[in-house]
């Protein structure tokens, strides 16, 4: 049974139970098409917002973002359907074109529906994921978006085809113009695809992630990484200023992450006073073993300290350790505690820190004598 028998027998069955004419049944069915359509659509919203209530009852993340992402959409297919509904009874009975151009118009409308409900699925999906109190995940927020950006790219050129189809347009057509003009549009933007590529690498490297304080030593690049995106990369500098990036810069540059660092280091020289030539070996002594007694050095890594360096106006020993820590204000409250502590001991042994001097020996008078040599 086609659409227009079943419309015929809607109708007759509605003029049998209202006893009214043929002649006017078909706008009664209208009528009522657009009554139940009403009532689906506000039995509907309470449907969502029941199931809402329960649903937020639970630990499970996903239910919810299925449940929000499906409401609209859900909706506006209950507008879709019994719309056509109506403009298919109104064409059975005037004899119009109307279903000609319904018919593809409610295919295409449902395609679409579907796709923006996938759509909203991976936004919600891709923001739970990236959200630290959402769902535990190993995947960074950088995976995270290059995944939901390449979903929802291919969702979409996929719902396009689909479309395309609907209306009668060959698919294998289009594919082919896009495998020829591929090649004269990637000549002609090589740099955006060079960027595009650049991109790409990131997300599969990962050198750096959102959130990552990153420096280049060969460009002067430094600074928080806000957003990777296909073509730029925006960095924002530790004087608050955005710096934009094309990703296919770093396929030839060095990076360093310093958020990655494991431990941080605390490397300084301090000089004492040549007077203070005994009390060396007592204070360098001292301060390795403060060091070795530190709670927040990592007594793991290396640490060393020595006499090293007869410099021109001090006794140079140098300090080289780690901290636990790798947070950069906390590091530098550790190497104060760590400096004073280590004039203090300098203090403790009667030395003091050195500073640039000069000597200057005075011969008294009548005893510079000129050699012989000299007068000759």
């Amino acid at each position: 049974m086609d659409v227009k028998e079943t419309i015929n027998s809607f109708n007759a069955w509605l003029v049998q139970y209202f006893s009214l004419g043929k002649e006017n049944g078909w706008i009664l069915s209208v009528f009522v098409i657009v009554l139940v359509t009403l009532i689906a659509v506000f039995v509907m919203r309470k449907v969502f917002v029941r199931m809402a209530t329960q649903l937020e009852k639970t630990k499970n993340v996903w239910d919810d973002i299925l449940l929000s992402s499906a409401r609209r959409p859900a909706i506006m297919m209950i507008w879709v359907l019994g719309g056509s509904w109506a403009f298919d009874v109104i064409d059975a009975k005037t004899g119009t074109v109307l279903l000609d151009v319904i018919e593809p118009i409610r295919k295409v409308a449902v395609i679409v529906l579907l796709g923006w409900f996938l759509i909203r699925f991976l936004r919600s999906a891709e923001k739970a994921l990236i959200d630290p109190a959402g769902i535990d995940t190993t995947l960074d927020a950088t995976t995270v978006s290059a995944m939901g950006k390449l979903l929802r790219l291919s969702l979409i050129i996929t719902i396009a085809l689909v479309v395309l189809q609907s209306f009668g347009y060959s698919i294998s057509g289009v594919l082919a113009f896009g495998g020829i003009g591929g090649l004269a549009v990637g000549f002609a933007a090589k740099d955006l695809l060079a960027n595009f590529f650049g991109g790409l690498m990131i997300y599969m490297d990962r050198p750096f992630k959102v959130g990552d304080w990153v420096r280049s030593p060969d460009q002067n690049i430094e600074g928080t990484v806000e957003d990777i995106g296909w073509r730029l990369t925006r960095i924002r500098t530790f004087d608050k200023r955005p710096l934009y990036v094309p990703n296919a810069t770093f396929a030839s540059i060095s990076v360093e992450n310093p958020s990655r660092m494991t431990h941080r280091r605390i490397y300084e020289t301090i000089g004492v006073r040549y007077c203070d030539l005994k009390t060396v070996k007592g204070v360098v002594d001292d301060v390795r073993e403060m060091l070795r007694q530190h709670p927040d050095l990592d007594h793991t890594q290396t640490l060393i300290v020595n006499l090293n360096k007869f410099a021109p106006s001090s006794l140079d020993f140098f300090v080289y350790t780690f901290t636990k820590t790798t947070n950069w204000v906390r590091f530098h409250q550790v190497k104060e505690d760590v400096l004073l502590k280590i004039m203090d001991i300098v203090e403790q042994h009667g030395a003091e820190a050195a500073f640039p001097t000069s000597t200057v020996h005075l011969i008294p008078e009548g005893e510079f004598q000129v050699p012989s040599e000299a007068l000759r």
